[in-house]
């Protein structure tokens, strides 16, 4: 830690002030910057700088928080840059990111994921997850395999799992086990069903608590759905038919907006197509 004398701009009482304060001040003037566009369409090149009139704290109690950025923005100083075009979006308590239309999935530790089991080496299984290499899987990464009772996984599987192992430097490594040593819905799936890709974004608004597009989707026709963060989605409803509409109406919903959603969901429940 670098100490300096003197009574700086931060307003330390103290005979020497720690250089994060100013670290600390310029979080908080992004913050209040940032809060007044979450919502709207941001361009790559688009920044943002500390004003000097914005002295709002990061919470209610004062407390001070760093401010995290997320894909699609980048730290450079007392700016913060966007690198990605799309939709600002926060989570409270300070945390911010770009909402984009991206397929290109980078693996990142902790998502859940569908891939597909492309080969078989020794005692590990080659998954292909959508990034830029396979990831591995260990036949002991099951719930109750041992080496006398290995998991039946065929070349072509799919598989729900969880990335363990995620960076630059290292193989991809999944898991279809929690911390628990319990599958919890992992593992090989998907007898019958569609298999679909869709943007990282559609993926994001599946998974929301309260996903006003599944709820849609749910009043339609009774189905099944496994969605993983890689941008893939499996579907399955009662028949053939209505399991290739569910499908096509995913991928179609990258494209729109909630009233065009809306209304296509009427048509279809009034006997339209």
């Amino acid at each position: 830690m670098i100490l300096r004398s003197g009574r700086g701009r931060c307003g330390c009482s103290s005979g020497f002030r720690d250089i994060s304060c100013q670290a600390t001040q310029s979080s908080v003037r992004m913050f209040s910057v940032l809060k007044e566009r979450v919502g709207e369409i941001l361009l790559p090149g688009d920044e943002f700088c500390c004003g000097p009139q914005d002295t709002l704290p990061l919470t209610d109690s004062g407390k001070s928080e760093r401010l995290v950025a997320g894909p699609g923005l980048r730290r450079s100083g007392d700016r913060l840059l966007v690198s990605r075009s799309g939709v600002l979006r926060h989570k409270e308590p300070n945390k911010f990111w770009i909402e984009s239309q991206q397929r290109r999935y980078v693996p990142a530790k902790g998502e859940t994921v569908i891939g597909v089991v492309t080969a078989k080496s020794g005692d590990v299984f080659k998954v292909d997850i959508g990034g830029s290499e396979a990831a591995s899987l260990s036949y002991l990464a099951f719930e109750g395999a041992t080496k006398r009772n290995r998991p039946n996984v065929q070349v072509g599987d799919l598989l729900l799992a969880q990335l363990v192992v995620a960076n630059k430097d290292m193989e991809p490594e999944l898991v279809c086990i929690d911390g628990s040593g319990r599958a919890n819905g992992m593992g090989v799936f998907g007898t019958g069903g569609l298999l679909i890709k869709v943007s990282l974004g559609l993926v994001r608004r599946l998974l929301a608590p309260r996903s006003d597009l599944r709820a849609d989707l749910e009043q339609l026709f009774p189905c099944e759905l496994a969605v993983g963060m890689n941008g893939r989605v499996w579907v399955r409803a009662g028949a053939v038919q209505q399991t290739l509409v569910l499908a096509n109406l995913l991928q179609s919903c990258d494209a729109m907006t909630a009233p065009q959603r809306q209304q296509l969901f009427r048509r279809l429940q009034q006997g339209a197509f």
